[in-house]
């Protein structure tokens, strides 16, 4: 253990509840940016990349770097400036549901300590479409909320029945589109009963119509916010084909790939970290085969190191993004990976 953090995480953050530990953390995190001078400090520490360094344009959008926050760490839209100044290029809030819900009981998230990963099942715990809006809108009303590039992950309300996922959906879009920089359609989760099945194209295709009109109706026609599907790693091949068939016939802007994997012995909820990677780098080769070079892919699972990064970006990526491997390796994390993928590109 050579780092200050991984000292810290070896003898005392290990030790508390995961859940536990990352309220701590978090807080942390936003009561230093809630100090401008400290957070002034801290945001040049960890710039993504070299001062005047050329931007990323993906998804309409002028990014400092191309690794940012995978949905999963700021459910409601409460440190995007905390994180923006921790050296992620963009952050994605969520996963957001039309109405407000606690989530699974406790406890609901392990850390597997000899595999660096994180299992949950944490179910959508957030406050709902409308505080994340409001939220949002504040961050929005300021300068660096402006400049900030932030996505919005949007998910099925529990409550809400199968046949009624395009109208829950859509009510989540509709509110929270003015805000997002881009939406993601989050269908891969394994801890809402059902989510999944709606990753078959015949029940996708109405969900992502639902969305998008919803999102168009919100911004009006000069204002397209891009909307991208969240597809699980356990999709067979031929099933990531359709959806990828699917986003080209919908005109949709990308896709996120992957989710947490179900593929473990470990008990319930999803496997995020590095046993993710190998297929997530499968499933992000494949989409880019098929959706070819104008359809944005974000790669997420597994990255832990920089060369995880740049992995993804060979493997197709436009965007990469993480959250296991922030747990582990501490807040200087993201900056590292960007700054290490902005050298390999020579910005």
């Amino acid at each position: 253990m050579s780092s200050p953090y991984a000292f810290l995480f070896h003898h005392v953050l290990r030790r508390l509840d995961p859940e536990r530990a990352h309220e701590l953390g978090f807080g942390l995190v936003r009561a230093v940016a809630a100090v401008p001078p400290l957070r002034a400090a801290v945001a040049r520490a960890l710039r993504p990349a070299a001062p005047g360094a050329a931007p990323v344009h993906v998804l309409g959008r002028d990014l400092p770097g191309r690794f940012g926050l995978a949905a999963g760490f700021d459910k409601d839209a409460v440190g995007v400036r905390g994180l923006g100044m921790l050296g992620f290029a963009f952050v994605e809030v969520g996963t957001v549901t039309a109405l407000g819900q606690p989530g699974n009981e406790r406890p609901r998230l392990w850390r597997v300590l000899d595999r660096r990963a994180v299992r949950n099942r944490m179910g959508f715990n957030n406050e709902g479409a409308d505080a994340v809006a409001q939220r949002l809108r504040r961050v929005r009303d300021t300068p660096w909320g402006r400049a900030a590039v932030v996505g919005v992950n949007i998910g099925k309300t529990k409550a809400t029945p199968e046949a009624d996922a395009p109208d829950d959906y859509a009510a989540s879009a509709h509110r929270l589109a003015p805000f997002a920089d881009y939406l993601v359609v989050n269908v891969s989760s394994p801890n809402t009963p059902g989510l999944r099945a709606l990753q078959s194209v015949e029940s996708l295709r109405p969900i992502l119509e639902a969305v998008r009109a919803a999102a168009d109706d919100a911004t009006g026609p000069r204002h397209r916010v891009p909307v991208l599907v969240k597809i699980a790693p356990d999709l067979a091949d031929e099933d990531v084909d359709a959806v990828a068939d699917l986003v080209l016939e919908l005109g949709l802007e990308g896709v996120v790939a992957v989710n947490t994997t179900i593929a473990h012995d470990l008990g319930e909820g999803g496997l995020s970290g590095p046993p993710v990677l190998p297929r997530g780098l499968e499933v992000v080769r494949r989409l880019r085969d098929r959706l070819g070079p104008d359809v944005v892919v974000v790669g997420v699972g597994g990255v832990t190191t920089a060369d995880d990064a740049r992995a993804y970006r060979e493997a197709g990526a436009d965007l990469v993004q993480g959250y296991t491997g922030f747990i582990y390796e501490g807040p200087t994390w993201a900056a590292r990976i960007n700054r290490a993928l902005a050298r390999q590109e020579g910005r």
